[in-house]
């Protein structure tokens, strides 16, 4: 289906450009979202007549976008979730929250200005594209993490997944032990077994040096 565009739209175009896009696409999210019209003669006709108006309204709207941009450009929330040892969260981060985060944060986004490749789903500090005009897109900084001292550290540059993967190994050398090759699965050794290989350790230095 042709269409004429109303804003610009990423990937298709800018204000009056006629396009050529999917059927679905345009009666589903174009049309009804009052993005684009049909391109017929009839609708080409009376957007001529309202270009300079449409084109008004839209440095208006991108102008407030900019100066909104500014103020949250770079801005950072912080998202408690719980996760595994691994750093898999359960559950996600979705658009909703990120919204609901910058709302608290007292900007006013919605939902449907996030965007998000998918959600996330481990620990760790994610940038997020908010759209807050077709023109103007600005990046925050999602910081999700278990505790607030975790998001401390990762807002420091702190990998906190490797932190606890090598906290972890530490703690798993700390507790081996040098095994007896002749000792039976299962069986430890007693403390006479240990005076003995002492007194053959003695012996064994004795006749060495005799």
């Amino acid at each position: 289906m042709e269409i004429i565009l109303l804003e610009r739209i990423e990937k298709l175009g800018t204000i009056g450009d006629v396009v050529s896009v999917r059927d679905g696409y345009a009666r589903n999210f174009l049309l009804p979202q009052k993005k684009a019209l049909r391109a017929n003669e009839a609708n080409k006709q009376v957007f001529e007549a309202n270009r300079g108006r449409l084109e008004a309204e839209n440095a208006e709207r991108r102008t407030h976008a900019e100066a909104a941009g500014e103020k949250v450009a770079g801005e950072e929330i912080i998202l408690i979730r719980a996760s595994s040892n691994s750093g898999q969260l359960y559950g996600s981060v979705n658009v909703r929250d990120v919204a609901a985060g910058l709302v608290e944060k007292g900007h006013d986004i919605d939902k449907k200005q996030v965007i998000m490749g998918a959600p996330i789903k481990t620990l760790g500090m994610f940038d997020v594209t908010i759209a807050l005009h077709p023109e103007v897109h600005v990046t925050v900084k999602a910081n999700v993490a278990r505790s607030e001292d975790e998001a401390a550290l990762q807002s420091q540059g702190i990998d906190v997944i490797s932190q606890m993967n090598e906290d972890e190994r530490g703690e798993a050398e700390g507790f081996t032990e040098e095994l007896d090759p002749d000792r039976e699965l299962g069986e430890l050794p007693t403390s006479e077994d240990e005076d003995a290989a002492a007194e053959g350790e003695a012996e064994a230095g004795e006749e060495e040096l005799g």
